[in-house]
C-alpha cells in the first residue's frame, strides 16, 4: 500500500537546446500527475541553451509549478540531474529526458514501487517484457546492447542505461560521493546507493520529437571512462591491477609468438 505522504514527486528534466519541446512536455507531465492524484514540482536544469528556454519555463510556471535552474558555469547532463536533485523540494524524485522519448504517462507507474516501498531504485525500462523501443535501426540497437552488457558486472537489471529512473531522497544522500561524467548517472546512483530492491517497469522508448541527439562520439567515450570508474569502485584491487594484467598478457602473448 502506498504511503498516503508520498503523494508529491520532484520531476527533474536536464535540458541543453530543448525549449522546442518544453511546453508538450510540460503539459504531458502534469496530465499523467494529476490523473493520478499525485502533485508535484517539475525542476528544469538547464546548460544555459541561450534558445528561450527561460521565456518559456516564465510561461509554464504561470499555470504549473515550474522552476528554472540556469547552469552558466558548468555543463553535463549527470551533473544536471545532481543539482536538480539538491534543489528538489519533494522526497521522491523521477528523473526523464526533455526530448520526449520517455513517456511522461508512464511517471505513476514508475513512482508506484517507492511509493509502496517495494523498491529502493526504479527504472522505465525498454528491455522487460513490455518493453520496446520505436523506429531504431541495427545500429542504434547494438549500440544500446553493447553499453548494456559492459555495464552487467556491475548490475543484473535490464536496462541500466535508461535515462527515466526514480528514487527516493534517502537513497540520493545516502549514496557515496558521486562523480558524474557524461550522460548514465542513474547506473552511478544504483552502484554508489547500493540499492538492491531494484524494479524496472516497462516503456515505450520514441525517437525524439524536436532537435538533436546528443549521443556523440566524446559521450560514448566517457560513458567508458565512467565504468571504468565505478568498477574501480566496486573492485579497487582489482582494477589497480589490470594494468599490470594487461602487460603481463601482452609480454606472454609476446613471448609465445616468437617461438
Amino acid at each position: 500500500m502506498a504511503d498516503p505522504a508520498s503523494d508529491s514527486v520532484s520531476i527533474i528534466v536536464p535540458t541543453y537546446k530543448e525549449a522546442d519541446n518544453l511546453r508538450l512536455l510540460a503539459g504531458r507531465i502534469f496530465s499523467a500527475l494529476s490523473s493520478a492524484g499525485l502533485r508535484g514540482e517539475l525542476i528544469v536544469v538547464d546548460d544555459d541553451s541561450r534558445d528561450g528556454t527561460d521565456t518559456i519555463v516564465a510561461e509554464l510556471a504561470r499555470t504549473h509549478d515550474v522552476r528554472l535552474i540556469v547552469r552558466e558555469n558548468e555543463r553535463g547532463l549527470s551533473s544536471a540531474v545532481i543539482c536538480g536533485m539538491k534543489a528538489a523540494r519533494h522526497d521522491f524524485f523521477v528523473v526523464l529526458d526533455a526530448d520526449l522519448s520517455h513517456p511522461p504517462e508512464r511517471i505513476p507507474e514508475v513512482l508506484e514501487p517507492l511509493r509502496s516501498r517495494r523498491a529502493d531504485f526504479v527504472f522505465g525500462s525498454r528491455y522487460v517484457a513490455g518493453g520496446t523501443t520505436r523506429d531504431w535501426g541495427v545500429f542504434r540497437k547494438l549500440n544500446s546492447r553493447v553499453a548494456t552488457w559492459l555495464a552487467r558486472p556491475l548490475t543484473n537489471v535490464c536496462d541500466p542505461m535508461a535515462g527515466f529512473f526514480a528514487i527516493h531522497r534517502r537513497t540520493f544522500e545516502a549514496a557515496d560521493r558521486l562523480n558524474p561524467i557524461g550522460y548514465k548517472i542513474g547506473l552511478e546512483i544504483l552502484v554508489k546507493g547500493r540499492c538492491l530492491r531494484v524494479v524496472e517497469v516497462p516503456i515505450e522508448f520514441s525517437d525524439r520529437l524536436h532537435g538533436r541527439s546528443k549521443l556523440t562520439p566524446r559521450q560514448q567515450f566517457l560513458y567508458l571512462v565512467h565504468l571504468w570508474r565505478l568498477y574501480a569502485y566496486r573492485w579497487p584491487i582489482a582494477t589497480r591491477a589490470a594494468p599490470l594484467l594487461v602487460i603481463l598478457a601482452a609480454l606472454a602473448a609476446w613471448w609465445i609468438l616468437r617461438r
